[in-house]
């Protein structure tokens, strides 16, 4: 950022007066600790993935959606029996802070608690009919999804469907089918 600058009649630079109302501007002094309110939000909950460790297999997805607070975990489990019931050779994975879900050689979507709402993804979501409404960042250019923030918010005829159509092309992170 350039900053403007005038000149004196002795030829010293100073400040104009636009760079002087810039640099008035506030700065962040220090809180005291009467100031700062504590929040802690589970890992899960900070806008990232949580550290739950990769590990394929039910148990640590089941793991997963347990260490979820109110009202994500509840979403997650509606999401994960929408699955099961949905998908009879369904095969689930933690990897990168979430539940992931596949039937076959690859992932067709993931499940994961962040604040304020749990977010469905499916890798290939473009290919889907429709096509789910949120494209969600960090996930490929292809990948589509729903953010649920409630229970009441999951529509699970529409989901199902959708899964259905998923295990039906190419997976992600797997081999080719």
């Amino acid at each position: 950022m350039a900053r403007a600058v005038g000149v004196r009649k002795a030829g010293k630079p100073v400040a104009s007066p636009v760079a002087k109302a810039k640099s008035k501007a506030r700065k962040p002094g220090k809180r005291t600790a009467a100031q700062v309110v504590a929040t802690t939000l589970p890992a899960a909950m900070t806008g990232r993935a949580s550290p739950a460790k990769a590990k394929e297999g039910d148990e640590p997805v089941f793991a997963y959606i347990h260490s979820l607070p109110q009202p994500q975990r509840g979403i997650a489990e509606r999401v994960d029996a929408l699955a099961a019931r949905t998908l009879p050779a369904l095969q689930r994975s933690v990897k990168w802070g979430m539940a992931f879900y596949g039937v076959g050689d690859g992932w067709c979507f993931a499940c994961g608690g962040f604040a304020g709402h749990v977010k469905l993804t499916f890798g290939r979501g473009t290919a889907l009919q429709p096509v789910p409404p949120v494209t969600p960042i960090g996930m490929g250019k292809d990948s589509r999804g729903v953010d649920l923030e409630s229970v009441d918010d999951l529509d699970e005829s529409q989901v199902a469907s959708w899964m259905k159509q998923a295990t039906a092309i190419p997976g992600f992170g797997g081999k080719k089918r």
